[in-house]
C-alpha cells in the first residue's frame, strides 16, 4: 500500500511513526529539510521537499500511485488545494486536514467529495468532542465507546488511598467476581504494560478497563472512585477548541469561559448561547476565584499556550476540583503532565492522525482509537469467517504476548472473554495491541 503524506509536523509524523510498524510505503512531503530529515533518521520513510500544492512536488512524490493520500499541513488551504490535485492525478482516496468546522457539515462535506476530497478531518472539532465525552464521566481520565456503547474502554487514575494498591489483578478481580471487567492497560510513568493476573498496580498507575456501560460505576466502586455527574464547568481560553466544547456542552451544563482577548470575548457572546463569557487572564487566580472556580466540578484548560492550561489545571486541581483537563500541544509533555496530576490531557493533533490512521487498515476492521500516552492501539476486529480463530478457546490461540482481547460483541450482547472463552462467526472483537504486534493480530484477523 503506497501512503503519501504531506506536511511532516506532529500529525504526519505520528501517522508515519503508526504506518512505519506495517511496513507500508510511505512517502513524506514538506517544504521543511529539517522535520523531513528528522522524519528520515527516526523512521523507514522516503521523503520530498517542497510544497504539496504544486503539482510538480506530487509528481516527485508518485502522488499518482497513491493508494492513500492524506494533506495534514498547517495550511488548510494548502490541504484542499492538494488533496484536490492528487485525487486528479490519480490518488485512489484523499484526506484533507481542515481547521473551519463550517465544511463538516454533510452538505459542505459532499461539495468537497465531488472535487476530490474524500474525507475532512478537523483536529479542534475532534479535540472538542472528546473533551464532551470525558465531561460526561467526570471520574474517568479517558471514555471510548464501542458499537453505540455496548462496551465501554474507560481509565482512571490509582490515588494513593486506593485500597487495591500493592494488590495484583487476581487479588481484586477474585474479590469481585460478579462485576464482569478487563484491565486492557497500565500507564506507569512512560511505559505501557499489558496487565496480567499476577501484575501488582502502584499508586499513581493510570489503569484502562473493558466493560459495559452499565456496570462502570460498580467499576469505579471498587477501585475506590465515584461516578459523580458535573454541573458546573470552567473552561479557560476562547480559542476555537473552547468555543466548539463550550457549543457542545452549554446545553446541559453551566458553562462559564473566560478568555483575555476583547474581540475574542465577542466573537463567543455572539455565538454561544447560554455560557458566561468573562473578559481576563486565564492565569489570575484571584479572577477565576471571584468567577466562581471553587464551585466547578470540571476545569477545561484549551488556551493556546500548553504551559498556561498545565498550570491552571494544577493550580484548579490544588482548590479541590475533581476534573481537569488540559489542551496540550507538545507530545513531549504528556507523560509528565499526567504524572505531576493533571487527570486528563487532549492532543489535537495526535487525536487527529488516531482518527486518520483507521483509514489505513486491512481486514474487516470498525473502529479504531489511541489512548494519550499509552504506545498502543485498540482496535475494533470483525471475525469475517470460520478458521482457527472460532475452532479453539482464547488460551490456545498463541494470540501475541504484546496483544490482548479485551471485550466481544455478539449480536446484542457485550462480553469480557477469559481463556476458555470461543470466538464465533461475526463476532466483534475489541483488542488492545502495542504497535509491534498490531501486524501479527491483523494477520489473524483476516
Amino acid at each position: 500500500m503506497k501512503i503519501v503524506i504531506a506536511g511532516a509536523g506532529d500529525i504526519g509524523f505520528h501517522l508515519a511513526k503508526l504506518l512505519s510498524f506495517e511496513q507500508k510505503n510511505i512517502v513524506l512531503i514538506d517544504i521543511n529539510s529539517e522535520v523531513l530529515e528528522y522524519a528520515q533518521s527516526h523512521i523507514d520513510v522516503q521523503v520530498v521537499r517542497g510544497d504539496s500544492g504544486s503539482v510538480s512536488v506530487l509528481a516527485s512524490a508518485n502522488a499518482d500511485e497513491a493508494d492513500l493520500f492524506l494533506a495534514v499541513t498547517t495550511s488548510e488551504k494548502t490541504n484542499l488545494v492538494s488533496a484536490i490535485l492528487a485525487k486528479k492525478m490519480g490518488a485512489k482516496q484523499t484526506i484533507a486536514r481542515v481547521n473551519n468546522v463550517e465544511y463538516l457539515e454533510s452538505a459542505n462535506r459532499q461539495m468537497f467529495c465531488e472535487l476530490g476530497v474524500d474525507s475532512l478531518i478537523s483536529p479542534r472539532a475532534l479535540a472538542a468532542q472528546e473533551i464532551e465525552r470525558l465531561v460526561r464521566q467526570s471520574s474517568l481520565t479517558d471514555h471510548f465507546e464501542f458499537e453505540d456503547g455496548k462496551i465501554s474502554l474507560f481509565g482512571i487514575t490509582l490515588d494513593s488511598q486506593s485500597s487495591v494498591i500493592n494488590q495484583t489483578i487476581d487479588a481484586i478481580t477474585q474479590n469481585d467476581q460478579n462485576i464482569r471487567f478487563k484491565p486492557i492497560a497500565i500507564l506507569r510513568g512512560h511505559n505501557t504494560i499489558i496487565p496480567r493476573g499476577g501484575t501488582v498496580l502502584r499508586s499513581n498507575d493510570h489503569l484502562y478497563f473493558i466493560t459495559s456501560r452499565d456496570k462502570i460505576d460498580e467499576v469505579l466502586a471498587v477501585f475506590g472512585k465515584k461516578g459523580n455527574r458535573a454541573t458546573r464547568i470552567m473552561i479557560v481560553g476562547g480559542s476555537d477548541v473552547g468555543l466548539r466544547s463550550a457549543e457542545l456542552l452549554e446545553g446541559e451544563y453551566h458553562v462559564t469561559i473566560v478568555e483575555n482577548d476583547k474581540n475574542t470575548c465577542k466573537d463567543l457572546v455572539d455565538c454561544l448561547a447560554s455560557s458566561l463569557v468573562i473578559k481576563g487572564d486565564p492565569g489570575n487566580v484571584e479572577l477565576l476565584k471571584e468567577e466562581g472556580l471553587e464551585q466547578m466540578d470540571v476545569f477545561i484548560a484549551v488556551t493556546p499556550n500548553s504551559e498556561t492550561n498545565i498550570i491552571t489545571s494544577l493550580m484548579a486541581k490544588e482548590f479541590g476540583i475533581r476534573k481537569t483537563i488540559a489542551l496540550v500541544e507538545n507530545a513531549d509533555y504528556t507523560h509528565i503532565s499526567q504524572n505531576i496530576g493533571i487527570d486528563t490531557i487532549i492532543n489535537k493533533k495526535l487525536i487527529a492522525a488516531n482518527n486518520i490512521f483507521r483509514y489505513v487498515r486491512k481486514g474487516k476492521i470498525e473502529a479504531i482509537t489511541s489512548l494519550h500516552g499509552v504506545d498502543a492501539e485498540i482496535i475494533e476486529f470483525v471475525v469475517q469467517k470460520s478458521n482457527r480463530m472460532t475452532k479453539y478457546p482464547l488460551r490456545d490461540l498463541h494470540f501475541p504476548e504484546n496483544a490482548l482481547i479485551g471485550g466481544v460483541i455478539r449480536q446484542d450482547k457485550s462480553l469480557i472473554p477469559d481463556g476458555n472463552f470461543q470466538l464465533q462467526l461475526d463476532d466483534k472483537v475489541i483488542v488492545f495491541a502495542l504497535p509491534e504486534a498490531i501486524n501479527a493480530v491483523e494477520k489473524m484477523f483476516r
